[in-house]
């Protein structure tokens, strides 16, 4: 008999599927054996997911998982005080004297 189901440690538990996938596959790109416990055994429920990681690569996990950044402020408040050159966009101005029709004349 083998005691294999011992050298497993829960390192994560997270709200989504998805979130656990991402972490996950983090971790697999890292060399990291990595089981990924879904939180319902009914397909499409997003209840969440727990990541088991084996004893042996834990530390190297746990080192990887808190070098994420997870600043509480949103995606939606970060690009709302990005500022349009920063995203390469150009003014309604410049684009209308950009746009041409056939015969040179502004669209």
């Amino acid at each position: 008999m083998t005691d294999q189901i011992d050298h497993w440690h829960k390192l994560a538990r997270y709200d989504t599927n998805m979130q656990g996938e991402l972490h996950a596959t983090l971790l697999r790109n890292n060399d990291i054996t990595v089981s990924l416990q879904a939180l319902s055994g009914i397909p499409g429920m997003n209840s969440g997911a727990v990541l088991w990681v084996r004893d042996t690569d834990l530390a190297q996990a746990q080192l990887i998982l808190g070098s994420i950044d997870t600043d509480s402020t949103d995606s939606a408040t970060i690009l709302d005080n990005r500022s349009d050159e920063a995203f390469d966009v150009m003014s309604e101005a410049a684009l209308q004297s950009t746009t041409n029709d056939k015969k040179g004349g502004n669209v």
